[in-house]
């Protein structure tokens, strides 16, 4: 044998050519294709759909005596259903089902279930390879003898009937003028329907003058001449008297080729049974690994022809079998690779006998993977015949996942700078390049001023955009080799490389806050944010990392301290008061933690009654180490810290507590002032704070005032306004402290729902010597009053300022002039004491 046919599949020898026609198709025509195709069938279509055959053994099912039977529909003729085979399946079964069916033609479908060609019975028997078996028989067993013999001049109805009822493939035709044989065939009789005439003698149709063989040629000779000749019948005469025995069809041919087959293969079979058995198991099991594999697996000729891949290979790939098969691996090349890369890939793979790496292939819908990929050489016993086995997996997530956990580990995630991590290695590999070659180099800190009211007021997406904005002004006045990262929040960090002299870190800082001057577009609003920024070199302000930041970060600090918007060398200093900073931040938290805030009081007189009219609470802080600190330390610290506002709750509680309290005993005092940040106003809940400790104290909302700076109202207006407005419905009062001293701005007092105004201390000091001083102060009492505000001059001191107040009208007076700030207890005994003088 020269093939195993066992391994042969459907998709080895099918013709992918599928002559159709529509079923509304006239049988002339669709005579007209086959005829111009040169094929024996044709598959009737409908909406695109095959839905039957009509082949020439049709043909003499025909009324030719109809005259118009050729414009007949070919739909009205075909057979139905069409039988049809998968791609994959073996010849033997394609064999098994073209004898249980009676059929010579077979519809081939892939795996989806779409028509992609035809496989006919002679194909199947052309490729047994048994030609050379034919050489051994005789025609003798299988030409036909008993075969209808036709006068020349009967009709061709005569013909046509006796196929039909004998169902031969074709009559002869004597013609006894000529003492010659013809022959009329079903191919014949199909190709009557493009010049139909039922009533033609039979010589007009037959063919003549017809080969002939004798029983004694082997099937092999008679094959040949029918190849050479392309026909399909030859006759058999009796070699002594040279008289027609008999005819010989191909399909004679074909079946004794088939049948030789199945013989042949039996004893090949036989002869393998030994050999099988002991490698049937291995090779199964080898099969069934490669076939469940989850690698791709692509097996190659040395020249590179695919003879073989596993199911997996087109579940990761998209190309079936046999779309890839016969065709060169270059087929998956995604471009990106160069000739250099496959050249290395291919001594390596000689040298070695195998490679692996990853490379990127293109699927069959054009989309990019990643592979790892690994080839190995193959060399058959006995053979010089190399082959080559390529197993793949598609690792492109998990690159992408790799990737991704490296931004993660070493990018911000909003800016795509590096993090802290990051930083710090390069960093440490900049100092020790700068140890080595003795160079200076600088750390910068950057810290955005008032971040927080962007994120407040704005909301953190316009927080996230300005972040975004910022880095990319950065990034542009760094040079190669310099790094800026984001360690937090609105922090970034500057590392500058290979620093001439002091002055370039100057200049470079003075850049970044040029850049950063410049307006940002937040959507339709434009925010100007600035920046503190502090910088230390190296050597001179540290050694490693950890110091270089430390000072950095110090230096920045300062900045903030003396105004924001600004660039600062690290000096000692500066250091000593971050230590004391840090210091203080520690015991703040320790203060609240252990309860040594307390509130102290100081009462407002009324100069109309000179009785008490209200208190002010005021918060202090005993430190247990450091005794009294002043609120003048750990204010700004609360607010910087962003403790404010956890402070200003506990005021709110404890005022109203004692105002409660004090209510219980009989203390007849109008309200309780109790100062509140402008950060605690801006967050919007401070309603809730103050609705919360009157609840909880049974306390009613007009004794308390709630004392507010003009800063409170800057960042936003309307929110200011909608906040105050839920105060006013608790009935609790508004207060404008230290008028004078912000951005006083008259539209507040007529915008917003206040009732008292408390002209700072500061104009207060130096009435009524001061010209000027006092007739601001005038203005403020008369406007005041103009607008029914309640007005309280703070820190009144003298007797002059008190009578120069009275005579301007003004409501109340707060200082030492008349009562310091006492401690609860001090508070009741001087209450109690005014009261028996009043």
């Amino acid at each position: 044998m020269e093939t195993d046919n066992r391994q042969l599949q459907i998709k080895d020898i099918f013709s992918n050519r599928l002559l159709s026609c529509g079923r509304g198709t006239p049988l002339v025509d669709a005579v007209k294709l086959m005829r111009a195709d040169k094929v024996s069938a044709i598959f009737v279509t409908d909406n695109e759909r095959i839905v039957g055959i009509w082949t020439e053994s049709d043909s003499v099912k025909l009324n030719f005596e109809n005259p118009t039977f050729s414009l007949t529909p070919i739909g009205a003729l075909m057979a139905s259903p069409v039988h049809d085979i998968r791609i994959n399946k073996t010849l033997g079964e394609a064999t098994i089902k073209f004898h249980q069916l009676g059929i010579r033609h077979l519809l081939v479908k892939d795996e989806d279930n779409q028509a992609i060609g035809a496989v006919s019975l002679s194909d199947i028997v052309r490729n047994q390879g048994l030609d050379h078996y034919l050489h051994f028989r005789s025609i003798a067993d299988h030409f036909e003898r008993k075969i209808s013999v036709l006068k020349s001049d009967d009709c061709i109805s005569v013909a046509i009937n006796a196929m039909k009822e004998k169902r031969d493939t074709a009559v002869l035709v004597f013609n006894e003028t000529l003492a010659e044989y013809g022959i009329i065939t079903q191919r014949d009789i199909a190709y009557m329907v493009l010049n139909p005439d039922w009533r033609m003698v039979c010589w007009q149709l037959a063919s003549y003058p017809m080969y002939s063989v004798t029983p004694e040629d082997s099937l092999f000779d008679a094959y040949r001449l029918m190849t050479s000749k392309s026909i399909r019948h030859l006759v058999v005469k009796d070699p002594k008297t040279e008289l027609v025995i008999g005819l010989l069809a191909l399909k004679n041919v074909l079946t004794e080729i088939e049948t030789a087959y199945c013989s042949e293969l039996e004893k090949v079979l036989a002869q393998r049974d030994v050999a099988l058995q002991k490698s049937e198991k291995n090779l199964y099991l080898a099969n069934r690994i490669i076939d469940a594999s989850l690698d791709g697996i692509m097996i190659t000729r040395c020249d590179g022809e695919i003879i073989q891949v596993n199911p997996a290979f087109s579940i990761l790939t998209g190309y079936q079998d046999y779309e890839v098969l016969g065709q060169n691996p270059s087929l998956l090349s995604s471009g990106i690779h160069g000739a250099e890369y496959y050249e290395k890939m291919w001594i390596q793979l000689h040298d070695k006998g195998v490679w692996q790496g990853e490379i990127c292939n293109r699927k069959k819908n054009g989309d990019v993977y990643v592979e790892w990929l690994t080839i190995i050489e193959i060399k058959e016993p006995y053979s010089e015949d190399v082959l080559y086995a390529a197993i793949f997996s598609d690792i492109t997530e998990r690159k992408n996942a790799e990737e991704k956990i490296v931004r993660l580990a070493y990018f911000d995630e909003l800016t795509s700078l590096p993090n802290r991590r990051l930083f710090h290695d390069r960093l440490s590999m900049a100092l020790a390049g700068a140890h080595r070659d003795k160079q200076t180099l600088a750390v910068m800190f950057i810290d955005l001023d008032r971040f927080k009211e962007v994120n407040d007021s704005l909301g953190h997406s316009a927080g996230d955009q300005l972040l975004i904005q910022v880095s990319e002004r950065i990034k542009k006045e760094l040079r190669e080799g310099d790094t800026l990262a984001r360690l937090g929040g609105d922090e970034f960090v500057i590392l500058l490389t290979e620093v001439s002299d002091i002055d370039s870190v100057v200049e470079f800082a003075n850049k970044i806050l040029e850049q950063l001057s410049v307006p940002f577009e937040l959507g339709e609003i434009c925010v100007t944010a600035t920046a503190s920024i502090g910088a230390a070199i190296y050597p001179e302000d540290g050694l490693d990392s950890e110091a270089l930041l430390k000072h950095a970060d110090v230096a920045m600090y300062r900045s903030k301290e003396i105004g924001r918007n600004s660039f600062q060398l690290y000096r000692a200093s500066m250091n000593a008061r971050s230590l004391e900073r840090l210091s203080m931040l520690s015991r703040f938290q320790s203060g609240l933690d252990n309860n040594e805030f307390e509130l102290y009081f100081q009462p407002l007189q009324c100069l109309t009654s000179n009785r008490i009219s209200s208190v002010e609470c005021l918060l202090r802080w005993h430190d247990p180490n450091l005794g009294m600190i002043s609120p003048a330390q750990f204010i700004p610290l609360a607010e910087e810290l962003g403790l404010i506002i956890q402070l200003d709750k506990w005021v709110i509680n404890r005022a109203c507590e004692q105002m409660a309290f004090w209510r219980y005993q009989g203390v007849d005092i109008r309200r309780i002032a109790i100062n509140v940040s402008a950060q605690h106003l801006c967050q919007g809940d401070l309603t809730m704070t103050v609705a919360h400790a009157l609840n909880k104290h049974s306390l009613n909302g007009r004794y308390v005032e709630l004392e507010l700076t003009e800063s409170s109202f800057i960042s936003n207006l309307h929110d200011a306004k909608a906040e105050l407005k839920k105060l006013k419905n608790l009935g609790v009062s508004i207060a404008l402290d230290d008028f004078g001293t912000g951005y006083s701005a008259l539209s507040y007092l007529t915008k917003l729902p206040i009732d008292i105004l408390k002209i700072d201390a500061s104009f207060i000091a130096k009435i009524p010597d001061e010209y000027g001083n006092s007739e601001i102060v005038s203005a403020i009492i008369a406007m005041a009053k103009a607008l029914n505000l309640h007005v309280v001059a703070e820190g009144v001191e003298k007797p002059e300022q008190r009578q120069f107040l009275q005579k301007l009208g003004c409501h109340t007076l707060q200082g030492f002039l008349f009562c310091k700030p006492l401690a609860a207890t001090n508070w009741i005994n001087f209450y109690n004491c005014a009261k028996l003088t009043s």
